[in-house]
């Protein structure tokens, strides 16, 4: 029987601190009525992530690994459609929103296609705030984001979403950006799809080891946003559902 479940988590150079992440998550897995199944995807990391498959603590987790690194969407679309729960849940390795916040998120599947965990609603909760520069770029990154590709959207980049099963794997098989933009080519296509996307605010605190390199990956990341748009040039924007 499929698990009501599927957590996907990507994972380049992650050997220092997943460990804790891959404790959490299987503790909360085996605590799901519905039955979960955790899928962690080695980007071609070199620290001996992958090493990690091989513990018997971590047997009961699928894991994928992409030869090379490739980026958190590339990562990502291979652990989605690997994957064959009811439900996705993305999340980050360093959990920098706790896997508890799943409960917050799922009801408004009820209705919603793609559920967006959130830093950007009245009703988030930071606990470590980013540095004041990561901080003005992330809300500069927004505003293009909003006037460029998916207008409505607060924060498009937290790592936390939820969606259908289905949809989620529709959506990563059509999806074509490798690197952090693929959030903005999830939500666009989203709303092509005529699904309905809701923002709902989160738990989350900055972690300092971070591997996003902010002004290169911004860099990047708006490249690809203006490329997302291109590609899609002469389609209105669809419409967004918000708490």
């Amino acid at each position: 029987m499929d698990p009501q479940l599927s957590i996907v988590v990507p994972a380049y150079n992650e050997a220092a601190r997943i460990g804790p992440t891959l404790d959490r998550l299987l503790a909360y897995a085996r605590s799901l009525p519905g039955g979960a199944e955790i899928l962690v995807v080695d980007d071609g990391s070199t620290d001996g992530t992958g090493r990690l498959a091989l513990e018997p603590a971590y047997r009961e987790i699928r894991w994928l690994r992409l030869a090379e690194n490739q980026g958190k969407g590339a990562a990502l679309r291979a652990g989605v459609l690997a994957s064959t729960g009811a439900e996705v849940l993305l999340c980050d390795a360093d959990l920098s929103t706790p896997i508890e916040e799943y409960e917050r998120l799922r009801p408004h599947l009820s209705d919603a296609g793609l559920v967006l965990g959130s830093r950007g609603v009245a009703d988030s909760k930071i606990t470590r705030r980013q540095p004041a520069y990561r901080e003005l770029m992330g809300r500069l990154f927004n505003v293009v984001v909003r006037v460029v590709a998916v207008g409505g959207i607060r924060d498009t980049q937290c790592g936390f979403k939820l969606l259908r099963g289905d949809l989620a794997r529709s959506l990563f098989a059509d999806m074509q950006i490798d690197r952090f933009a693929f959030d903005v080519e999830l939500v666009w296509l989203a709303r092509r799809r005529g699904a309905v996307v809701r923002e709902v605010g989160v738990a989350w605190h900055d972690s300092p080891a971070s591997s996003v390199h902010a002004l290169r990956d911004s860099a990047r990341m708006l490249a690809d946003v203006l490329k997302i748009r291109w590609r899609h040039r002469g389609e209105p924007n669809g419409p967004l559902r918000t708490p």
